[in-house]
């Protein structure tokens, strides 16, 4: 791992050296549990242009994700699982994501929200 990185060091002090932009995008991971009925945390923020792994799981009964929008296709979260899902958003905006499998009584209000700023 080390040599690696000296490697990117160095590849970048080259870059820098030669007039060429040395740019680097950390891709970053957020943690969503779904139970009835919510999504914890309720509320994420992404970038525009930043790749960030959505790793969902659910405490507790079938729960579903999806956005056209942010390029989120119809994901099932059971139970005992994990769903990871990478996403770079192309737009700034709030998006407001419901769940997407019927789950009970408390299903209408179930969203998370996902403020995608610059």
């Amino acid at each position: 791992m080390k040599n690696a990185l000296q490697g990117f060091a160095a590849a970048a002090v080259i870059a820098a050296s030669v007039g060429a932009p040395a740019t680097t995008v950390a891709a970053q991971s957020v943690d969503v549990v779904a139970s009835n009925w919510k999504f914890t945390p309720n509320a994420i923020t992404l970038h525009v242009g930043q790749p960030t792994t959505l790793r969902l799981t659910s405490s507790g009964g079938v729960h579903g994700l999806e956005s056209a929008d942010l390029g989120i296709p119809q994901t099932a979260i059971a139970p005992g699982s994990t769903k990871t899902i990478t996403v770079t958003p192309k737009k700034a905006g709030k998006y407001v994501l419901h769940c997407a499998i019927m789950c009970g009584a408390g299903h209408a209000n179930m969203t998370l929200t996902v403020d995608v700023v610059q």
